[in-house]
C-alpha cells in the first residue's frame, strides 16, 4: 500500500513581479464586463462621435468634398477649443458616465459581498494594488473613449491645417489629456467608494445616478434660494465644467471661480480615497 506523503510544501515556482500583480484583476475583469452584449454595442457607439468628428475635421480642408455637398467652409463650425471642449464633454460627461454607471459599481462590490477580499490580502497582494487594479478597468475603458481619440483628432487637425496650427494650439492638446484624466479618476474613485459600500450593484448605480443628478437638483434649489451662484459646488458637472474651462481657456457658464471648484475636486478625491481604504479590509468587525 503506497504511502503519499502529504505535508505542507511551500511555493517555490516563479513568482509575478509585484509591480505586475494588480494586472491580473483588469484581466479577469473585462472578460466580466464584455460579456454583456448590450454593453459591448453601447462601447463600440462611443466611437462614432469620434469618427464623425474626423470626418468634420476632413472637410474644412477638402474643396471638393465641401463642393459636392454645396457648402463652403465658412458654413463649417471652427476647429478650436470650443469645438473640442464641447467634443469631450460629450464623450466624458456623456459616454464617460454611462460606461461608469454599468461597469464602475460592480467591481468591488461582488468581493465584498462573497467574502472574497480577504483571499486577495492574504497574500502578497496590498489594498493599493487592489484598488489600483480594480481602478485600471475603468480608467482603460474611459481612456478609450475619450482622451485617446481626442488627442488623435487633436494631431490630425494639426496635420492638415500645419505644423503652426499645432504650436499655437498646444493648450487643446494639454486639456484634453489633463481634464479627462481629472474626470476619469474622480469617476473611477466615485464608482469604487460606492461599490464598496453598497454591495449590490443596482443599489449602487442608484446612489451613482443620486449623487449626479440629485445635487445638480440641490445645486439649482440653493441657489434660487439664496440667490447665489456659490450651490453648483454641490454639483459635480457643474465643478468639472468649471475646472474644464479654465483648461481649454474658454468662458465658465456657471461662475464658479476655478481654484474653489480645483479645491472641491481635491476635497472630493481626497474623501473617497479615505472612504475606500477604510472599507477595504481583510476582516471586518461585527457589533
Amino acid at each position: 500500500m503506497a504511502v503519499h506523503d502529504q505535508r505542507y510544501r511551500a511555493y517555490t515556482g516563479p513568482r509575478t513581479a509585484p509591480s505586475r500583480r494588480l494586472l491580473i484583476l483588469p484581466r479577469y475583469a473585462f472578460r466580466s464586463v464584455f460579456r454583456s452584449r448590450i454593453f459591448t454595442g453601447f462601447y463600440a457607439v462611443g466611437f462614432a462621435i469620434p469618427v464623425g468628428a474626423a470626418i468634420w475635421i476632413y472637410l474644412h480642408y477638402n474643396l471638393e468634398a465641401l463642393g459636392v455637398m454645396r457648402l463652403q467652409a465658412s458654413q463649417l463650425m471652427a476647429i478650436d477649443a470650443v469645438f473640442f471642449a464641447g467634443l469631450m464633454s460629450y464623450q466624458a460627461f456623456f459616454l464617460g458616465f454611462l460606461v461608469t454607471l454599468l461597469a464602475g459599481p460592480g467591481l468591488v462590490s461582488a468581493d465584498l459581498a462573497n467574502n472574497a477580499l480577504p483571499l486577495y490580502l492574504s497574500r502578497p497582494f496590498s489594498r493599493t494594488q487592489y484598488v489600483l487594479g480594480k481602478a485600471s478597468v475603468l480608467v482603460i475603458l474611459l481612456s478609450a473613449i475619450t482622451w485617446v481619440p481626442g488627442t488623435i483628432l487633436f494631431f490630425f487637425q494639426g496635420s492638415l491645417a500645419g505644423a503652426g496650427w499645432l504650436g499655437e494650439n498646444a493648450r487643446i492638446g494639454l486639456a484634453i489629456v489633463a481634464g479627462c484624466g481629472i474626470w476619469i479618476v474622480v469617476a473611477s474613485l466615485l464608482a469604487l467608494a460606492l461599490s464598496a459600500y453598497v454591495r449590490r450593484k443596482l443599489l449602487a448605480q442608484a446612489a451613482l445616478l443620486g449623487i449626479v443628478f440629485g445635487g445638480t437638483l440641490l445645486a439649482k434649489t440653493v441657489n434660487l434660494v439664496f440667490a447665489t451662484r456659490w450651490g453648483d459646488l454641490l454639483s459635480l458637472p457643474e465643478v468639472l465644467t468649471s475646472v474644464w474651462s479654465g483648461l481649454y481657456g474658454i468662458e465658465s457658464q456657471n461662475g464658479i471661480p476655478g481654484a474653489a471648484a480645483w479645491a472641491t475636486l481635491l476635497a472630493l478625491s481626497i474623501a473617497l480615497t479615505a472612504l475606500l481604504y477604510r472599507k477595504l479590509t481583510a476582516y471586518e468587525v461585527q457589533r
